[in-house]
């Protein structure tokens, strides 16, 4: 035991090591939880600064993406879209005075009526229609852009998976945010001569 005196308060303290210990231990365990408490904020404020620094990133791509990359995204939406065997989600990603000459038709599409019927007929006669691109050479020219390339689309006839090389031209014209199709022509691609 401590002992010691204030004569000025004339009183004498006299504080035990039990005493002692047990205000160490509520100290600790104050500090402790203070620790804990900032370690947790620590650890949220990290994990904002990821979340945040994602998004900005995310934001500064698009920001950054020019008209090819956009042009490619539409190829690729339209790509996507002739997956979902769905001739009105297709023809939405034309533009309303659209011309398609189809890989399958002997004449060209220059209407609305005339487009979705190309693609209403190309699903049946080409059944689970998937498409898959190669190599694309696309040119911007202001809010006109030209895509021309290969593909090859797969799809099932019989219960055979089948497949159809072809070649492209696609026309995109910007309207606001959107690159529209405007001039569509595609065909087989032809076998090498013998």
């Amino acid at each position: 035991m401590i002992l010691w005196a204030d004569e000025g308060l004339g009183c004498v303290v006299a504080p035990c090591d039990k005493v002692l210990d047990y205000r160490l231990q509520i100290e600790e365990r104050a500090e402790h939880d203070v620790l804990r408490r900032n370690k947790g904020k620590d650890r949220m404020h990290i994990r904002s600064f990821f979340v945040l620094g994602g998004a900005l990133l995310l934001i500064a791509a698009n920001a950054f993406a020019g008209p090819k990359e956009d042009v490619a995204a539409a190829t690729a939406k339209w790509g996507e879209t002739l997956g979902q065997d769905d001739p009105d989600k297709v023809l939405a990603l034309y533009a309303a005075d659209a011309v398609l000459w189809g890989t399958l038709s002997p004449t060209v599409r220059s209407d609305r009526a005339a487009l979705r019927d190309y693609f209403v007929s190309a699903f049946k006669i080409l059944p689970g229609l998937k498409v898959s691109f190669g190599e694309q050479l696309i040119r911007v020219y202001g809010n006109t852009a030209v895509n021309t390339g290969y593909y090859t689309f797969a799809y099932t006839k019989d219960g055979e998976p089948k497949t159809l090389p072809a070649r492209y031209s696609i026309v995109f014209v910007k309207d606001g945010q959107n690159w529209m199709i405007v001039d569509h022509h595609s065909s087989a691609m032809p076998t090498p001569p013998r």
